[in-house]
């Protein structure tokens, strides 16, 4: 079929996969970038073409492959969206599952712990707002990614800024997925452990190996997360997302099911304590109802500083947009859109529940992870042991989702004109793996790393970039720096740099003032 040309071409030209080094062909868009600049006439699609290429020769040497040419030729006179860089093959159920599971992290068990501190109403109103704003931020950078005909997050930051724009976005993308990666294996390490020790009835831990949870971050990383990061695309993590996805989804049923059979006013269980003992100090004694079993609408303390960085870091699933796009099959703007639209809607239902059952189940108790809190009424409770074990299968696979766009950041910022190889590719990951694992072993606690994480970047990659890279690119000529899309773009920046100085100022002060949660252990 003359549909798979292209596809062929992709797989086989040395100047397609030149310079994306994880096997995806990305920047080939940087060598014919000027397609963007003129833009495609129905009736002079083949001096476009020749031009593009008689352009891309002389911008950039390394345009000079004849294949490129007959591979722009063959797309150019088929379609009207000019993506240069690779043809995709995953579907869109897939896409979804994808992307889904790149928003879905460890950000749900500490929603409800936002909740708390910030109150139902007002935390509503916060979760609405992150979610429409991160929709249209990813409207902007497929906007972009139309208009330059490259589907990748650091080669606009190039064509934006050069290599600082690059190097920028390369940089942010690292910091921002490394703090998702260690927040995911901070949960294994904390939570592995403490369902081995249920499953296996052990009341007093003697120092076992395997309830060691620094031994276990090692084998989860060794034997499941690294076999599925060395992937070669990303498209084929499909499967596993639809997996992760349906263990959240039990997640959220036990929560709520969970809020109807826990008494309000809970106690803790003590490992001495009978189930006699037990059953009588559950009961409720009835009568006036305990104001501490009385949902806040709207609540203000020192730590709903961190509830706005746990907000923004629960949407953040921009690094994995380009890439998704890039893999997806007959990709338009308008079907990526869809895909990133329904991944957040289904994200921004399934945190809200998560959040609303999990706070009217334990109200001002409710943990930073909400999982330890269920612990400490029964830790042998089966149903919140199955739950774990769900939470630990999902975030264990969201974490090579997570590894793909940082390997390609640092690939596309230290061997930007390299082609594929699998010892490099190998490599990155397994230093990444290793880093993370030390990161996981050594940092003190989840919340700083949310907190921290969550108020530097995350603005970065959900706001500002988005926002600066499209008023650079967008030409003068078809949207004037006065037009309403621009203006709105210059506003969606400036909420980014707010938002930063807001949620770090917070973080600070609560840190100096020494009343920080974070800086206490679980």
């Amino acid at each position: 079929m003359s549909e798979d040309k292209p596809a062929e071409t992709v797989e086989n030209s040395p100047a397609e996969v030149n310079a994306i080094p994880n096997g995806k062909g990305h920047e080939v868009g940087e060598e014919v970038t000027p397609l963007a600049k003129t833009p495609p006439a129905e009736d002079g699609v083949k001096e476009t073409v020749a031009n593009s290429a008689q352009n891309a020769r002389t911008e950039n040497a390394e345009a000079n492959h004849p294949e490129s040419q007959d591979f722009l030729s063959g797309v150019d006179d088929k379609k009207t969206t000019r993506f240069t860089d690779f043809e995709g093959k995953t579907s869109f159920g897939m896409s979804v599952f994808n992307l889904g599971n790149a928003i879905m992290g460890s950000g749900i068990l500490g929603l409800a712990y936002a909740m708390a501190n910030t109150g139902v109403v007002l935390f509503l109103s916060l979760l609405t707002v992150v979610a429409v704003l991160s929709s249209y931020s990813i409207h902007l950078l497929l906007k972009l990614s139309g208009i330059v005909g490259i589907r990748a997050y650091e080669q606009l930051g190039y064509r934006a800024f050069g290599t600082a724009g690059k190097m920028a976005a390369g940089i942010a993308i690292t910091l921002q997925n490394i703090g998702a990666m260690s927040s995911y294996l901070y949960i294994v390490k904390y939570e592995f452990p403490l369902v081995i020790q249920a499953f296996l009835k052990v009341d007093n831990p003697a120092g076992e190996w395997f309830l060691n949870g620094n031994y276990l971050v090692i084998i989860v990383s060794v034997a499941v997360i690294l076999p599925l990061a060395l992937m070669k695309q990303l498209g084929y993590l499909g499967y596993t997302s639809g997996f992760s996805l349906s263990c959240m989804v039990f997640f959220l049923s036990s929560v709520i099911y969970k809020k109807f059979n826990t008494p309000c006013p809970f106690v803790d269980f003590a490992f001495n304590s009978t189930a006699a003992v037990m059953n009588v100090s559950t009961t409720d004694p009835g009568g006036e109802v305990d104001p501490s079993c009385i949902p806040k609408m709207a609540n203000l303390n020192s730590q709903t500083a961190y509830t706005i960085p746990i907000l923004a870091f629960a949407f953040v699933c921009h690094p994995e947009v380009l890439p998704i796009y890039t893999e997806l099959r007959n990709p338009t703007k308008k079907k990526m859109q869809h895909v990133a639209n329904i991944s957040i809607a289904v994200m921004y239902i399934m945190y809200f529940l998560a959040a609303l059952f999990g706070y009217l189940t334990f109200y001002g108790e409710v943990e930073a992870e909400l999982l330890h809190t269920y612990s400490r009424i029964d830790p042998y409770d089966t149903l919140i042991l199955c739950v774990r074990v769900a939470v630990l299968t999902a975030v264990t696979l969201t974490v090579p989702i997570v590894l793909f766009p940082v390997r390609r950041a640092i690939q596309q910022m230290m061997f930007p004109n390299k082609t594929f190889n699998w010892p490099r590719h190998i490599a990155i990951a397994v230093v990444l793996l290793t880093f993370i694992n030390l990161l996981v072993i050594f940092a003190p606690n989840i919340l700083g790393i949310f907190g921290i994480i969550g108020a530097t970047s995350a603005p970065c990659l959900i706001f500002i970039f988005p926002a600066v890279f499209y008023i650079r690119i967008v030409p003068k000529e078809e949207e004037p720096m006065r037009s309403a899309p621009k203006i709105l773009a210059a506003c969606f920046a400036g909420i980014g740099f707010l938002f930063m100085i807001m949620s770090l100022s917070f973080i600070i002060i609560d840190w100096t003032s020494g009343t920080s949660k974070a800086s206490s252990g679980h």
